[in-house]
């Protein structure tokens, strides 16, 4: 099956809608942890938990009630999101309950014949059009579903744990499965909050590879350090070590099982160390808590390390077995890697990774090596998807783990995405869009700006680079539309701004809460929204001082937004009707000054009752009220540049970026 038809999960149009009942096989840990993520995703869902142990049943239940109660414990849930995740829920040990399912997922213990056993029952009760998945991290859909009369609608739902929170699933490509499973089955996890990943019908699929060769080869390395001490070093590239997870997840049996079954397919090399069978609990110390480790040990468990991760990588590159972007970001979500592999390659630079591979290839004889320059493994974009629609380029910002922030990366390759595109007669505008149906973009990383506070001419020319993107905008060829799935922050919003024209879904929101980080808006919001929308500037002015947040339907009232939608495959077409719209209109933001209303009297407060910082928003009054009178659109922005540089060098931005990174509430009593 292909399920590339669309790069990103939320542009497919599947023929099947959301199912109404979805039944699990298997009540062990990982079989409640995807029945909650089910159930808190779609709240009118029947879920059916199936088990051959009474006892297991009831322990799943607890298990849901206990995440239940956490969530209202912390406010993650209200009273009534809570009641509908304990609202339909059956249990029972008879595979008759199956009859109204519309999908089934298998997720019992890692036993071949046990699940194929498991399948033949399965398809036994179903009905004709019922899908049917596995959750295994290893064993091949061809292996699991070949016996059936209907494999074309099964294939490998492969989540990672915790299943509930973990956004990453593994959608298997394999060639008996309908192409329309798939697509349907990368769109439902789109729109439940999952990251779906294709990857092809390998043993242990694209990301086990990685992290379960990266854990044995943890065990091969104890008979020259501790587990604390390996440990210590693999959290120079990960945030927990492998031991540490190990423990976490009771994880040793699956090592066990999954390097079985490669070293079946693939080699002896890849045979589970022995250790596994021998150790339950691993003496190692939590995240954060590094051991002293003797410098050439760090450098032979460092060499190790990245060898496997290194070998493993340009092997799925080699086969194909996934994408380059999902291969880090997944490394990234399910794994905690500071960094994906293919970015590490990068930053130590070919040179260093031969070195590292051929050290590794000496040791290990058999682990695969590049059959390319390394430098080819590293063309890729790894922060936005680009997908081609009805003549134009849809460009999707992807950072799920940071609700699509702007970064220096992400803003090069979608600058890179229009460059390429806006001479050619083919492609009539751009699409801007974010991933998910959170975000559209919760802002810009703070990046190397922490450094800069107190220099004033160093944060004026970090607020001039990190517009680039948008100052090109403004001078684009092409129309280009932003198409608002979710909130817009800060500098998302300041993005969407900048594009030629606004969609949003109906449940989109904006808000600039730099002043409640003591700092100013710097790259165009104290400039372009009101030489775009003048008459709304009082809405503005309380964006500005007040951090006020702005719906989408608001926005539409004042002509800011072209277009509100109530679903979210209807926000794409829209954004395509109003490139349509621009097509053959110059975009142009006048550079003649504009009328604004004046600030109203600040009581000094947010609009949730923070106390804010003075100073902080007579620079905002100053700058909106000279950037209205300036003569050109440039002197305007060059105007908010400055005034981002005069916030950088006030007490207050020195307590708000301090107290973000320290992740609490700024306090700006006694910074002024």
């Amino acid at each position: 099956m292909s399920l590339q038809s669309a790069h990103n999960p939320i542009l497919l149009n599947p023929n099947r809608k959301m199912p109404k009942s979805i039944a699990i096989i298997g009540a062990g840990t990982i079989g409640p942890d995807i029945g909650y993520y089910l159930k808190s995703a779609l709240p009118d869902l029947t879920l059916v938990l199936i088990d051959i142990n009474p006892q297991a049943l009831d322990k799943a239940l607890g298990r849901i009630e206990a995440y239940v109660e956490k969530g209202l414990k912390r406010g993650k849930l209200t009273e009534q999101q809570a009641e509908a995740v304990r609202r339909n829920l059956i249990t029972s040990t008879d595979y008759a309950a199956l009859k109204d399912c519309d999908w089934v997922l298998e997720a019992a213990t890692e036993d071949l014949a046990l699940k194929r056993k498991i399948f033949s029952e399965i398809e036994a009760h179903v009905r004709p059009d019922a899908l049917i998945t596995s959750n295994t991290s290893s064993l091949p859909a061809e292996r699991l579903f070949s016996h059936l009369d209907h494999p074309e609608r099964a294939t490998v739902t492969h989540f990672f744990a915790p299943a509930f929170q973990n956004p990453v699933v593994e959608v298997i490509d394999w060639t008996g499965a309908d192409p329309q499973l798939g697509e349907y089955l990368r769109w439902f996890f789109g729109m439940t909050g999952k990251v779906p990943m294709v990857t092809t019908d390998a043993v242990c699929f694209m990301l086990d590879r990685i992290f379960d060769n990266w854990c044995n080869e943890a065990a091969l390395l104890l008979d020259i350090a501790s587990p604390a001490e390996i440990d210590s070093v693999a959290m120079e590239l990960v945030h927990a070590g492998p031991f540490f997870v190990l423990n976490l997840a009771n994880g040793n049996p699956i090592i066990v099982e999954t390097n079985t079954v490669q070293a079946a397919d693939e080699g002896d090399h890849y045979t589970p160390a022995t250790i596994f069978n021998e150790v339950d609990k691993w003496e190692t110390n939590p995240p954060g808590s590094p051991v002293p480790v003797a410098a050439d040990v760090v450098q032979t468990i460092r060499d190790r390390l990245l060898g496997i991760l290194f070998s493993q990588t340009v092997d799925i590159m080699d086969r194909n077995i996934g994408s380059a972007a999902d291969l880090d970001l997944g490394c990234c979500l399910a794994f905690a890697f500071k960094k994906g592999p293919l970015e590490l390659m990068r930053d130590y630079g070919a040179e260093e990774v031969a070195r590292i591979l051929n050290k590794f290839a000496d040791y290990k004889p058999g682990m695969p090596q590049p059959k390319k320059p390394i430098s080819a493994y590293l063309d890729f974009y790894r922060y936005i998807l680009v997908d081609d629609v009805a003549g134009a380029k849809v460009i999707t910002l992807r950072r799920p783990e940071a609700m699509n922030a702007l970064h220096d990366q992400m803003t090069d390759e979608i600058l890179s995405v229009i460059k390429n595109y806006e001479k050619d007669p083919t492609v009539k505008g751009f699409v801007i869009t974010g991933y998910g149906i959170q975000a559209f973009c919760a802002g810009a990383d703070i990046g190397k700006f922490p450094a800069m506070l107190g220099n004033q001419s160093e944060s004026v020319a970090y607020a001039k680079g990190c517009s680039r993107l948008l100052v090109h905008l403004d001078h684009c060829p092409k129309p280009v539309v932003a198409a608002l799935n979710g909130l817009a922050l800060g500098g998302g919003l300041e993005l969407a701004t900048r594009c030629h024209a606004l969609v949003a879904r109906d449940n989109a929101w904006m808000q600039l809460p730099e002043v409640t980080l003591g700092i100013v808006p710097g790259i165009g919001a104290m400039v372009v929204p009101y030489r775009r929308w003048p008459l709304a500037a009082d809405r503005f002015n309380r964006m500005l001082t007040r951090a006020e947040k702005l719906t989408a339907r608001q926005a539409h009232e004042i002509g800011m937004i072209a277009e509100v939608v109530t679903e979210p495959q209807e926000l794409i077409p829209a954004a395509l009707r109003q490139l349509d719209n621009l097509s053959g209109h110059r975009h142009q933001i006048t550079d003649s000054p504009v009328e604004i209303v004046a600030f109203e009297p600040s009581d000094g407060t947010s609009v949730t009752g923070q106390i804010l910082s003075r100073d902080i928003i007579a620079i905002i009054e100053k700058t909106v009220a000279a950037a209205a009178k300036a003569t050109s659109l440039n002197e305007a922005l060059e105007i908010g540049y400055q005034a981002f540089g005069d916030s950088a060098c006030t007490a207050a931005a020195r307590e708000g970026i301090s107290a973000f990174s320290e992740r609490r509430k700024a306090d700006f009593k006694k910074t002024g």
